[in-house]
C-alpha cells in the first residue's frame, strides 16, 4: 500500500506565529475599542483555541466576531513564510512513492493567500476547517485517508501541537512532532511524543521509516536521534 504523509500547515510548513498572534491582538482591539498588543496576550495564546484567548481578554461573542474580523486581521498582519526546505522535502517524499496531504484548521478560502501554489501542486488532498470536525477530532485525518484509499497503518501525520498528536492517536496513524512549531520541542517531548523532529530539513523520505506499513519500521528508534 502506498504510504501517506499528512501535514498540518501552521507551525509545520508555514511560519505564521507572528501573524497569528497579531491577528488575535487585532481582533481583540476591534472588539474592545482599546488597543490590545501581542504583549497583552497570555503566554500560551498560540496553542490555545482563539475563542478561549479572546474570551479571557473580555471579548464578547468571540465566535461571531471572528467570522467578521479574523480574515481581514490575518490578511493585514505580519507576513508569513514557508519554513526553509519544506517544499524540497515534500517533493522528495513524493519521489520516494508517498502520497501527501494537508489537514489544517485554516479555511479553504484562506489557504491560497497563505501558501504558494507549489505547495498545492505537491498535495494529493487538502482537508480544511469546513471539511471535517476540527482537530483534536480525528475526522480530518480519516477523511484524507478515505480520499487517498489508505489505512491509518499506512499513514503519518506531522503536526506541532498536542491536539495534532491526539488527532493522530485517535485516528490510529503514526505521529511526528514538529519541534520548530507552535508548542515547541520541549512541550512535545515532555508530553511523551515518541518522535520529535528538530528541523524542517527532516521533512523528506526519512519520514517513511516512521510508518508501520512503510519501508523500514525497524528504524523508528534511530531515524531522528
Amino acid at each position: 500500500m502506498r504510504p501517506v504523509v499528512l501535514f498540518d500547515v501552521d507551525g509545520v510548513l508555514l511560519d505564521s506565529r507572528a501573524a497569528m498572534l497579531a491577528t488575535l491582538a487585532g481582533v481583540a482591539t476591534a472588539a474592545l475599542g482599546r488597543r490590545v498588543t501581542v504583549a497583552d496576550l497570555p503566554p500560551d495564546a498560540i496553542t490555545t483555541p482563539r475563542v478561549e484567548v479572546l474570551s479571557a481578554l473580555g471579548v464578547p461573542n468571540p465566535d461571531e466576531l471572528c467570522e467578521v474580523w479574523w480574515d481581514p486581521a490575518l490578511a493585514t498582519a505580519a507576513g508569513t513564510a514557508l519554513f526553509p526546505g519544506t517544499v524540497e522535502g515534500i517533493s522528495a517524499l513524493r519521489a520516494a512513492g508517498a502520497a501527501t496531504g494537508l489537514v489544517t484548521l485554516q479555511t479553504r478560502g484562506r489557504l491560497p493567500w497563505l501558501l504558494p501554489p507549489e505547495v498545492f501542486e505537491l498535495m494529493d488532498t487538502t482537508i480544511c476547517r469546513e471539511d471535517a470536525e476540527p482537530k483534536p477530532a480525528p475526522d480530518g485525518i480519516f477523511l484524507a485517508l478515505a480520499r487517498l484509499g489508505a489505512t491509518p497503518r499506512a499513514a503519518l501525520f506531522v503536526g506541532d501541537t498536542l491536539t495534532d498528536r491526539w488527532a493522530a492517536f485517535q485516528a490510529g496513524a503514526a505521529f511526528a512532532g514538529a519541534g520548530w512549531g507552535y508548542a515547541g520541542r520541549r512541550a512535545l517531548t515532555e508530553a511523551g511524543c515518541p518522535v520529535v523532529l528538530t528541523n524542517p530539513a527532516q521533512i523528506g523520505p526519512g519520514l517513511l521509516d516512521l510508518i508501520p506499513a512503510g519501508r523500514a519500521p525497524q528504524q523508528v528508534t534511530t531515524a531522528f536521534s
